[in-house]
């Protein structure tokens, strides 16, 4: 039955997506990230920050919004100045409010940070991403890689796998998946350009698909150490057989930076 769920989920997500991130006018797609940062933020300070004060939880939210909207709108200075607020409210709270004396002060501070670069920060380049050229192309491919690349880890691991990839942190990866995982971004990565030709297949789009399939299986890791540490399952139940967005996008937050600073630096 889970496995139903996770491809009627897939099936019902992915032409939407598709809609979205290419047709679609470019306001949809941001406001897209706007939510999906609004609920990662959400899904993020529950399970690590689950009594942190509504005041400063708000404002993270607030926070985060302006600082999509100008980096998706401009001027850029502006996002930029968003970022030191993004500490210095937290600690402004704590250190005139109510909670000044709470000996938590500081965690719930770093947290509060971590929760807006963490979930925010690879969002936002998704934005920016999307204003190169063809960029909408390029989150597609980065989707495909990641994406199956997930697929590939699961079903592999599954039929398999036998020893165990970080036990500790996640009982039920392996070294067999993660291999698969890395052949299927691969596999992604080669047959990419038999529907959109942004690149000719050469060892630098095939180390790239590597590098990505990595991170983003680390950033899968990431979150099941977070996961773990707190003594939770999922991070949300709000996509059926998945579990919460950000057990859907945790590898993409990990691979967002490295296709933005792959095409920063091809573009120039």
């Amino acid at each position: 039955m889970s496995d139903a769920k996770r491809w009627l989920t897939g099936i019902i997500a992915v032409p939407i997506l598709i809609l979205v991130i290419g047709p679609g006018p470019r306001w949809l797609f941001h406001i897209l990230v706007f939510v999906a940062s609004t609920v990662g933020l959400h899904e993020f300070y529950k399970i690590a920050a689950p009594k942190l004060p509504a005041p400063v939880r708000i404002l993270s939210f607030f926070l985060s919004f302006f600082f999509l909207f100008f980096i998706s709108r401009g001027p850029f200075f502006m996002s930029l100045a968003m970022v030191p607020l993004w500490a210095i409210f937290p600690v402004c709270f704590y250190l005139f409010g109510y909670y000044s004396r709470s000996r938590h002060s500081l965690e719930d501070i770093g947290k509060t940070v971590l929760g807006l670069i963490y979930v925010c920060t690879p969002l936002a380049l998704l934005i920016v991403i999307d204003k190169h050229p063809r960029g909408n192309i390029w989150i597609f491919f980065l989707m495909a890689v990641i994406f199956l690349g997930d697929t590939g880890a699961f079903y592999v691991g599954r039929a398999l796998g036998k020893h165990k990839l970080y036990r500790s942190i996640s009982p039920g990866k392996t070294w067999e998946g993660a291999l698969g995982g890395v052949l299927s971004a691969v596999v992604a990565a080669l047959v990419f350009p038999e529907f959109f030709s942004i690149y000719k297949v050469n060892s630098t789009i095939i180390v790239l698909a590597i590098v990505l399939s990595i991170c983003g299986q680390i950033g899968d890791l990431a979150e099941s150490m977070l996961k773990r540490t707190n003594g939770v399952k999922d991070s949300g139940s709000i996509l059926p057989g998945h579990g919460g967005l950000l057990d859907r996008i945790d590898g993409l937050l990990f691979s967002i930076p490295v296709l933005y600073l792959f095409l920063s630096w091809s573009i120039r």
